[in-house]
């Protein structure tokens, strides 16, 4: 098989700089570096930007907000398309007035759909570009971090644990590296990389010698040059063949599954509208134009406008508290949130390590546990303050006697990081005393490979844990003439001594657990530190603890019994990441909505597990790409403004949800019925067009409306069942009252054709727009629960409008006429005595279902959702 060159963006012949990474991976070391025209200085600012010019931004996907492609999406319907052909042929055959007045309700409806989605698209766009990924490069010889999408192939690259691969590398320098490369092979297992040169061009999953765009840095770290970026990398390619489409949420199933009740009912009913007609003999004309307005009509055209405007509405509030969504409809998904696993450091602490003691092994105050922490440590110095490494690795470097320690004296020649397995960093030194192996991890690991540990040290780690102190053990051996660190040599240890550092509880942390449980959130601690430690913060934050369990009891407890243990459980302590991920997947399985907060490399796993993954903005590069949700502050008070918004959302949505089922639904069901024995139309198409505009009108501002307390109190689910019983209950009320205004009509006040259309008109236009009030809330009676001025203001209007109607100069050719004194009163009295009917049919149905129930679990494909996640970091506008 023979390698092939890529094509650039524009289709022309790739630049002679250009390499493929599977014919980098056959070539020396030094043939790369002069094919790709780089060296050991990487490439100079001029030459990066000409070739990023040249091959375009590092990216596979745009995140551009077309306005012609929305305006194409609110014309997409088939109903509308019918209508505008409806429109044409009305004008051609001589009804001019119904022709214009039908093009321009088209016009207003679609405009209105337009404007918002727009809205909601540029809403979308500000958070993605407040979203940055940065990678470490080396130009000119001097290492600086720039924008992922700005790597260019020559580019030399620096990787750290944790981090996700920015483009595709061909390795020039490897320290223990091994990468995650499940995003593109499936593979769960980890690929040891190194940098000798493969015989022949193998497959994307045998490339030992590359590290390959979106896949992760499990442990060590290398530097590699780019030979390739973009699309024409292996992710590049599939994030190219995903698609921009993402696997749909539960609140998007729940949307189709609306969309598609009321599409059958408006098929049914049309198909049944038009054969009446027909039977009855009137214009083949009249009965197409009052069919396709009927299903105009029952169609909630809006629908996507509202949920849009309500989601971007959402996460521009939430933005300006430092929350970032990387989705809209992932806010509403936070509300649906009813377990939230979370890590301790920087929620339920400040996050701000301190090193309190050093102890020596007989117990007392002692400095060699510094110096040994300091030499196994993944941090550097630079002018001073501690760069790279963990939080605790930094911490040891600001501790105030870290200057005097001589760290110098010693020469360190081998290194095995620190990961989440092992538990410990091992070092290898050369000092005063010889070749020492120095090892630095969690205490009774430590502890266990040590020879001759005291009785009084382990004292004084008891103490420090139970007191909540962040404990580390150092220890030692001698090992003249070793090269390397086999995982066997880690034996036999001398005990150093211990490393207790505090880390402070968060200053409104206690008043953010408050108001998580007010909206009926399970908080679980789920911590790789020790158990003492994990129980005193949690005591000190005021999360009561009803149990402990550790990831070596866990590991003891099959799936099928592992609900009721996290139900009984507050703390899981010394986890791995497999553990979380484990406790994660359980408890979705078990029916509960899921949020996992996360910031560490051991978190990606949990993260991509959970229904909402919310990291932090300083976090490794793993877990802000496995999140749908970025904390710019590690708070779990915004956290729980997020959920408050996402139910709020929910609630907002199925208002409009249940207006189009009940009196909507009611008067279009009326009309199709009063069709079949009056001898006119009810209402003229063009009519019954605008009575729909006007009610879409007054339901635009149903996003700014408030939400009752108790509607916020725990997380709301779609269920069609109960929106069908509403509907059918709701629908016959709306319609049986909708008769008796036709006999009032007919029979007493005696109305002809035109007063009977226009005081149909006014009277469901009224009954439509304003039982806004009564639905919107689940008290009784409905004036109690305050609605927001604009929806006040927004039904008023629609009401007021519709009444104007028939006075105004406009009548005549909307076949509307001047209502007399005694039509309007008996009108205004129909309307109150329906809201009273409405009121006390909500109260009795509220009262019988609430409303409220759990549905079925939502599926997604999790390796597909992490592949149009991690695509996300490659993107542009």
């Amino acid at each position: 098989m023979v390698a092939t060159q890529p094509a650039t963006v524009s289709g022309e012949r790739p630049p002679s700089w250009s390499l493929d990474v599977q014919q980098a991976a056959t070539m020396d070391l030094p043939d790369v570096l002069k094919a790709l025209e780089t060296g050991p200085a990487g490439l100079d600012e001029a030459e990066a930007d000409r070739r990023l010019a040249s091959v375009g931004p590092n990216a596979v996907r745009t995140h551009r907000v077309s306005a012609w492609a929305v305006l194409a999406r609110q014309l997409r319907s088939a109903l509308l398309a019918l209508l505008l052909i409806a429109a044409a042929v009305s004008f051609v055959v001589g009804q001019h007035t119904d022709a214009v007045v039908i093009g321009v309700i088209i016009a207003i409806s679609v405009g209105l759909g337009f404007v918002n989605e727009y809205r909601a698209e540029q809403a979308g766009a500000a958070l993605h570009d407040r979203i940055r990924h940065r990678a470490v490069v080396v130009r000119s010889g001097e290492a600086r971090e720039v924008d992922v999408t700005e790597l260019v192939p020559g580019d030399r690259v620096r990787l750290e644990l944790g981090q996700v691969v920015p483009a595709d590398l061909r390795l020039l320098e490897v320290t223990g590296l091994a990468c995650d490369e499940a995003m593109l092979t499936g593979e769960s297992a980890p690929v040891t990389k190194n940098v000798a040169v493969l015989p022949a061009v193998a497959g994307p999953g045998e490339l030992t010698p590359c590290a390959l765009m979106g896949t992760v840095v499990r442990a060590g770290s290398a530097t590699g040059v780019v030979v390739a970026t973009g699309t024409r990398t292996a992710f590049g390619r599939i994030a190219v063949g995903l698609g921009r489409k993402h696997p749909p949420t539960e609140f998007q199933v729940g949307l189709a599954q609306f969309s598609t009740l009321l599409a059958r009912v408006a098929a049914v009913l049309t198909a049944m509208i038009f054969v009446i007609n027909l039977v009855l003999d009137r214009p083949l004309l009249d009965a197409i134009l009052f069919s396709l307005a009927i299903a105009v009509g029952i169609t909630p055209q809006l629908l996507p406008a509202i949920v849009t405007t309500s989601l971007a509405t959402g996460t521009r509030r939430l933005a300006r508290q430092r929350v970032l969504v990387k989705r809209l409809v992932c806010v509403e998904d936070l509300g649906n949130v009813e377990v939230l696993f979370t890590d301790k450091t920087g929620t339920l602490t400040e996050g701000a390590l301190a090193l309190r003691e050093a102890v020596g092994a007989d117990g007392g105050p002692a400095h060699l546990p510094l110096l040994y922490g300091l030499l196994a440590n993944e941090a550097t110095t630079e002018s001073g303050a501690p760069v790279g490494g963990n939080a605790l690795d930094e911490a040891l470097w600001r501790a105030p006697d870290a200057a005097a320690q001589p760290v110098g004296d010693y020469q360190r020649r081998f290194l095995v990081p620190f990961d989440h397995e092992r538990r410990r960093t091992s070092v290898l030194v050369d000092g005063p005393d010889g070749r020492l192996l120095i090892v630095k991890g969690a205490p009774e690991d430590i502890l266990a490979r040590c020879v001759g540990a005291s009785a009084d040290v382990r004292r004084v780690l008891d103490e420090r844990l139970a007191t909540g102190g962040r404990v580390i053990a150092v220890a030692s051996r001698a090992m003249p003439g070793a090269v390397r660190i086999d995982p066997r040599d880690v034996r036999d240890l001398t005990l150093a001594g211990l490393l207790v550092l505090s880390d402070p509880p968060k200053r409104g942390a206690a008043e953010a657990l408050t108001r998580l449980a007010q909206l009926g959130i399970a908080v679980k601690v789920i911590t790789g530190d020790h158990p003492a430690v994990a129980e005193h913060v949690c005591r000190q934050v005021g999360l009561p603890v009803s149990g402990v369990i550790t990831g070596q009891q866990l590991a003891q407890v099959g799936d099928e019994a592992l609900p009721a243990l996290i139900a009984a459980t507050t703390v899981f302590a010394r986890v791995s990441p497999d553990d979380k991920a484990r406790l994660v997947r359980v408890q979705r399985l078990a029916g509960r909505d899921v949020a996992f907060l996360g910031d560490g490399v051991n978190d990606a796993l949990a993260l991509h597990s959970a229904d909402v993954g919310v990291s932090v903005d300083g976090g490794a590069d793993v877990a802000k790409d496995a999140a749908d949700v970025l904390l710019l502050d590690k708070d779990l008070g915004v956290l729980a403004d997020g959920v408050t918004e996402g139910r709020r959302i929910f609630a907002n949505t199925i208002k409009y949800v249940l207006m189009g089922t009940s009196s909507n639904f009611g008067n279009m069901f009326s009309a199709a019925g009063a069709s079949a024995f009056l001898p006119f139309l009810p209402m003229l198409p063009g009519q019954i067009l605008l009575n729909n505009l006007l009610y879409d009108v007054s339901q635009i501002a149903i996003p700014t409306d408030r939400v009752d307390p108790e509607q916020l109190a725990r997380p709301s689910h779609w269920d069609l069942r109960e929106i069908r019983r509403f509907m059918l209950t709701f629908g016959p009320l709306s319609s049986i009252f909708d008769f008796l205004t036709f006999a009032i009509l007919l029979s007493v006040l005696h109305a002809g054709q035109t007063e009977f259309r226009t005081g149909w008109f006014v009277e469901s236009i009224a009954t439509q727009t304003l039982i806004v009030f009564v639905i919107r809330t689940h008290a009784s009676p409905f004036w109690r629960s305050r609605p927001s001025l604009a929806l006040v203001l927004s039904a008023v209007a629609a009401v007021a409008v519709a009444w104007a109607i028939p006075y105004s100069p406009v009548a005549g050719a909307l076949g509307f006429t001047p209502l007399p004194p005694a039509f309007l009163g008996v009108v205004v009295a129909l309307v109150v005595v329906y809201l009273a009917l409405v009121e006390t049919a909500k109260r009795s149905l509220f009262a019988a279902g609430d409303l409220r129930s759990a549905t079925a679990r939502r599926v997604r494909p999790p390796h597909q959702r992490r592949q149009h996640r991690r695509a996300a970091r490659f993107t542009t506008r």
